[in-house]
């Protein structure tokens, strides 16, 4: 339990300062080239333990269709909506919008994969969306127009988040994290590669700025890589539930960051809304005793995850 605890830590203090290197380089390589050039960096840090645990996997099939989905609702399409978003509000905003994750979870995993929720779990959703309610001032209004960009669009990335954590422990129990990690980073670069093609919006010469190659490196290299193998590392050795907790300690260095690094100020809306938005998470990740028995019993048996219970 100790090295889960440590591998969360270690995933928020590089998280936290992802979103302020997402600042620094969706200037420069647009919002596509900004999912590209992570999700490259990233991979070239990862391919080379794919191709040697492949090599030792004697031609062991891979799950192809779940593989794509998850690289596609975990990296392509979330990663392009924080940098779209990060262009319309500020870095400590994203990460305490992004802090909804486990709350998404819960409802997903209910909707699509038929998780039990507990009436603690449901009044933590509740409170959730109350605490997302004073983050945005009450102005609902303006996620139905053209200010859906920003707050709107950091919700659909946090929702995606939850959806590709769910469908992982489903379709991918006993598949390699650095399998999926690395298919991720591949899906997703395809993704910002294509997007680029199409849109453009890229300045070749503003990568080479100290900022912009200092993004794409801590971005890429630990945001996308080293990052991605933590967090996987987490849903399987734990759950999705626990994983996504990770999101309690983001918003916090990532405001230390924000106001260090890019002066972003700490408002009271700010602080309560991420204080709300908190006790809400907390409450969605409780479990019934009864879903804590069957998890044990499960674990007791040989299981190498955590497991739900299911409507029937």
């Amino acid at each position: 339990m100790l090295r889960l605890y440590s591998a969360l830590i270690f995933l928020s203090l590089i998280w936290g300062l992802s979103f302020v290197f997402i600042k620094w380089m969706v200037e420069p390589a647009g919002i596509w080239g900004t999912t590209f050039l992570r999700c490259l960096a990233g991979a070239l840090i990862l391919l080379p333990l794919f191709f040697r645990q492949q090599k030792k996997a004697s031609g062991k099939p891979l799950k192809w269709k779940p593989l794509i989905i998850v690289g596609l609702f975990n990296a392509g399409v979330p990663w392009t909506l924080i940098a779209l978003s990060e262009t319309q509000i500020n870095s400590n905003t994203a990460s305490i919008l992004n802090a909804t994750t486990p709350i998404w979870t819960g409802l997903i995993g209910f909707i699509v994969f038929s998780v039990m929720l507990t009436r603690f779990q449901w009044a933590g959703i509740a409170v959730g969306f109350f605490g997302i309610l004073i983050l945005m001032d009450f102005q609902v209004g303006g996620l139905f127009t053209s200010n859906f960009v920003g707050v709107g669009t950091m919700l659909i990335a946090s929702m995606s988040y939850a959806f590709s954590s769910q469908y992982t422990k489903k379709a991918l129990t006993g598949v390699s994290v650095v399998v999926i990690s690395t298919f991720q980073l591949v899906v997703g670069g395809l993704v910002g590669l294509i997007g680029m093609f199409i849109q453009g919006g890229v300045d070749w010469n503003g990568l080479v700025e100290p900022k912009a190659l200092l993004a794409i490196v801590g971005l890429g290299c630990f945001g996308s890589g080293i990052a991605t193998l933590l967090f996987f590392y987490i849903v399987k050795k734990g759950s999705p539930e626990f994983a996504s907790t990770v999101t309690y300690l983001i918003p916090g260095t990532a405001m230390v960051w924000g106001f260090v690094l890019l002066d972003e100020p700490v408002t009271s809306n700010l602080i309560i809304g991420l204080l709300i938005i908190f006790l809400g998470v907390f409450l969605s990740s409780r479990k019934s005793k009864k879903q804590i028995k069957a998890a044990v019993g499960l674990e007791g048996r040989g299981s190498t995850a955590t497991q739900y219970e299911h409507k029937s």
